[in-house]
């Protein structure tokens, strides 16, 4: 054949492609190793899981791997118990489940704002630059009146 052979190595790879999704710190129980790698990539792909913000993000699996612990139990064994005769008689009682699973879940509401993994934190974070709102301003001054 006639002609330049390919080089892959003059090839730009796409963007996001060349970047390594990070293992889930030693630390973290298997659970939270579990959410880790199913939103790890997401993450870095966003360029929001930056190495100084592994144990950060970490925390948040871990928040996560509670919650999901937490709720599979209330599911098996229910959200309240009885005390058994006791001086009070018989009662029902809140099992402390539902306290560690309302706990989990504000944590994963408070950690997960900082990497944008609710709709709201994730348009703050920065999913419409300034020159989107000048585009949705200028669409709403456009826009036929009603």
């Amino acid at each position: 054949m006639r002609g330049a052979k390919g080089n892959l190595r003059i090839v730009t790879p796409m963007k996001g492609e060349d970047e390594a999704i990070p293992a889930p710190p030693e630390f973290m129980s298997a659970d939270a190793r579990e959410v880790w790698l199913r939103l790890a990539p997401q993450l870095v792909r966003l360029k929001r899981l930056e190495p100084h913000y592994h144990e950060l993000f970490a925390g948040y699996c871990e928040e996560v791997a509670v919650y999901i612990a937490m709720t599979r139990d209330i599911g098996a064994h229910g959200v309240t118990y009885e005390t058994g005769a006791g001086r009070n008689g018989n009662q029902k009682r809140t099992r402390p489940e539902v306290h560690l699973r309302k706990s989990a879940l504000e944590g994963m509401i408070r950690l997960g704002a900082l990497f944008g993994l609710s709709p709201i934190d994730e348009k703050r974070l920065g999913a419409a630059s300034q020159g989107d709102l000048f585009e949705d301003l200028m669409r709403a001054v456009n826009a036929p009146s009603a």
